[in-house]
């Protein structure tokens, strides 16, 4: 047993230098969350664009909204998240907040990873709306328990005045015992409730019984009916009007990195996302099958180093279930040998009967892997490139390295028009 995995032992020492650390720099920016109100979202899916449609409908109403999310920060211009982090360390996090308040923000929505809740990041910010999105099988290399990367999620509501939960996650009875007052939303169930739901290809819409309101997205995929669910529910506690609810909503036309359309004039249909989890391909995959007329393609990696790797299996069953060609390659590697993660993705493709260059491909160079899913796509097909979405590094043996997927996406494009 490694030192890290003896947890109360590792906690015990751990956990008081973050708390110190937060506490410190809280102190030392004179703890400006205070100066806002502060709706933090957690969840393993769908935080940063939950973020942006909360973010995006209270500025559309007319109150100034601060946002700090993967993808960015700001108020009314977004710049640009470097840090290869979600929730940036307790340093950082102050002085972005208090930039941001001191510009007059009313609001601040803030992406809140497990990582940063089991680490006391966020000490010091009232949460007056927590959200949570979901929570599924990820970060198991840190917390070593799902239990445990559950439990860290739920600190954000024992912490809140107000909760937002999913009821159609298994965890939901568990954030419900955290928090007095709270609702619920969902597609399957909750106190708002989604019905008449349709999916289209350039986003969704359907309506809420209970409170008579039809809501459309801008953005695709059924993840995106409960991520706009969750945005009801804060402009509900909130007090803003249907009519503002609806309209901040259909408002957001995109997010960076999360379900890019690429068109170059080329033939089939080109789609860069973030996912890179089970949950997030188990909710995007089925949809992509039914929406295309061709083929499916989909190519993805997993993390190496000390992620957690019992996810790359799963992700190959559902890669292997739903796309006719699977594509596997690099994706943060990092010291990890890449063929020992691509081998692992590989054997749960091929439970679902993918074989090794027919309809199964593991292509190490990442360029290189999405340069032949241009070359084979065909006029109706679609291609998923999954897992890096809006970064801007690559983590390999020898450290991270610029790249950014919209960029090679565009040159392999191109590379195919020429020839």
């Amino acid at each position: 047993m490694s030192f890290k995995e003896k947890i109360p032992f590792y906690d015990s020492l751990v956990i008081p230098y973050h708390v110190g650390k937060a506490a410190f720099w809280g102190a030392r920016y004179g703890f400006p969350a205070k100066k806002l109100t502060v709706i933090g979202v957690t969840g393993t899916n769908g935080k940063t664009t939950t973020s942006f449609m909360i973010w995006k409908m209270l500025n559309n109403a007319g109150h100034k909204t601060g946002v700090m999310t993967t993808v960015g920060w700001g108020v009314n211009e977004i710049h640009e998240q470097m840090e290869h982090m979600t929730t940036v360390d307790s340093k950082l996090l102050n002085e972005r907040i208090k930039t941001i308040a001191e510009s007059g923000a009313e609001y601040l929505v803030l992406e809140l990873t497990s990582h940063a809740l089991a680490q006391h990041r966020d000490l010091g910010v009232p949460i007056d709306i927590a959200v949570m999105t979901n929570v599924t099988h990820e970060h198991l290399d840190y917390h070593r328990t799902f239990e445990r990367y559950r439990d860290a999620k739920r600190k954000l509501f024992k912490q809140a005045r107000y909760g937002v939960i999913n009821a159609d996650d298994p965890s939901a009875k568990f954030f419900e015992t955290d928090i007095k007052e709270y609702t619920t939303y969902g597609i399957k169930g909750g106190k708002l409730k989604a019905d008449k739901v349709k999916l289209k290809p350039d986003g969704v819409e359907y309506v809420i019984p209970s409170e008579n309101l039809k809501i459309k997205t801008r953005i695709a995929g059924q993840f995106n009916v409960s991520n706009s669910l969750a945005c009801v529910a804060v402009g509900k506690r909130l007090g803003l009007t249907d009519d503002e609810i609806a309209d901040g909503i259909y408002a957001l036309t995109e997010v960076e990195g999360r379900m890019v359309k690429i068109d170059d004039g080329q033939s089939f249909t080109a789609i860069m996302d973030y996912a890179h989890t089970p949950d997030a391909f188990e909710k995007l995959l089925p949809d992509m099958k039914k929406a295309t007329t061709g083929r499916l393609i989909v190519m993805f990696g997993s993390a190496g180093g000390r992620r957690d790797p019992s996810k790359r299996k799963p992700m190959g069953e559902i890669a292997g279930k739903y796309a006719d060609i699977v594509v596997l390659t690099e994706e943060d590697d990092r010291d990890t040998p890449s063929m020992e993660i691509l081998n692992m993705i590989a054997e749960g493709a091929k439970e679902q009967g993918k074989k090794i260059d027919r309809d199964l491909f593991l292509i190490v160079d990442r360029p290189t892997a999405i340069l032949e899913c241009c070359r084979m796509a065909k006029r109706g097909d679609t291609v998923l490139f999954l897992g890096k979405g809006n970064e801007k590094t690559i983590e390999r043996a020898g450290g991270p390295e610029p790249y950014y997927e919209l960029d090679e996406i565009k040159k392999a494009l191109k590379a195919i028009k020429k020839k």
